[in-house]
């Protein structure tokens, strides 16, 4: 059923934030909150009125759900295995990328609707880490693209076979780029700190202040479902097509709870890089996935 990609996203995304957190706490020797905690704190959220100041417009009203909406549209495209996603066309993945820039695009105008110079440094900073990271994604969605003929997500993933040392480098490196790229686009260490609260580090953070109760918990939310759509895709690598759903089941959901265990490893053990740091470090995104690309044309014979 093309609906299983949906439900499996959905009900991973509900558990993906308290894993994150329950990893770091254990590796920082704390007891910390349980798995749930997030969940409750967005549910506690989602009971409260929102709060609109008197200077902001229907735009700053409308944004959280737009960003929202535009997130879920673009799980639609994920498949599972052999199974298409909800909507499927050649070309999707273009789609896909600018469903989820129209989604950022209405968070960073509203931040500036609240005409508050604090929130527009931040639109600014998360509109600059969202650029840089474009290029990557769509090298590495093209080099698979050349590698396997289709333009589609679904039939990208279930052509797409490893049977060779390069193509298994070139696998690795794709997921580490897909992995980066969910941290930069959900604002996580080493670029942002989802925790932090010093006026010159703050990136996402600084954009949300004025949201407050059912928008706020929606944002919240909203991260939670992009996670687990990255941690869907980079699950997809691995769920050969013909398997049935009680072989890919497993495999998903291991996947999704050993990208949740990463991150909360990766920001246990790293720290947030200074700012002007950080757009060298998501442009070296690009230069792995032109790494990708040579491999693949390697691996196409149009090189030697």
């Amino acid at each position: 059923m093309p609906v299983t990609s949906l439900l499996l996203i959905i009900i991973t995304s509900l558990f993906f934030t308290g894993i994150i957190i329950r990893t770091k706490s254990i590796l920082s020797g704390r007891k910390g909150p349980g798995i749930f905690q997030p969940l409750k704190d967005i549910w506690r959220l989602f009971r409260k009125g929102a709060v609109y100041s008197k200077t902001t417009s229907f735009v700053f009203q409308v944004a959280p759900s737009v960003y929202f909406s535009s997130v879920l549209v673009a799980v639609l495209f994920i498949p599972f295995g052999d199974q298409r996603g909800l909507i499927s066309f050649n070309g999707d993945f273009v789609f896909f990328a600018y469903t989820l820039a129209l989604g950022k695009f209405f968070m960073i105008i509203s931040s500036l609707d609240t005409g508050s110079s604090f929130e527009g440094m931040g639109a600014s900073r998360e509109a600059l880490y969202s650029l840089l990271v474009e290029p990557a994604f769509f090298i590495l969605m093209g080099s698979f693209a050349l590698l396997t003929g289709h333009t589609s997500f679904f039939e990208i993933f279930s052509t797409l076979h490893f049977g060779s040392y390069i193509s298994y480098a070139v696998g690795t490196l794709a997921a580490f780029v897909i992995v980066i790229i969910a941290m930069v686009e959900n604002s996580r260490m080493p670029v942002d700190d989802p925790k932090t609260h010093l006026e010159l580090t703050m990136i996402h953070e600084v954009m949300i202040l004025d949201n407050s109760g059912f928008d706020l918990g929606l944002i919240f939310y909203t991260t939670n479902l992009k996670f687990a759509m990255y941690g869907a895709i980079i699950a997809n690598f691995f769920l050969t097509p013909g398997h049935e759903l009680y072989y890919s089941i497993p495999i998903f959901i291991a996947t999704q709870a050993l990208f949740a265990i990463g991150v909360g490893i990766i920001e246990s053990f790293m720290a947030r890089f200074r700012m002007n740091h950080n757009p060298q470090f998501i442009f070296t995104l690009t230069s792995i996935s032109l790494l990708i690309f040579l491999g693949v044309l390697l691996m196409l014979g149009k090189i030697i």
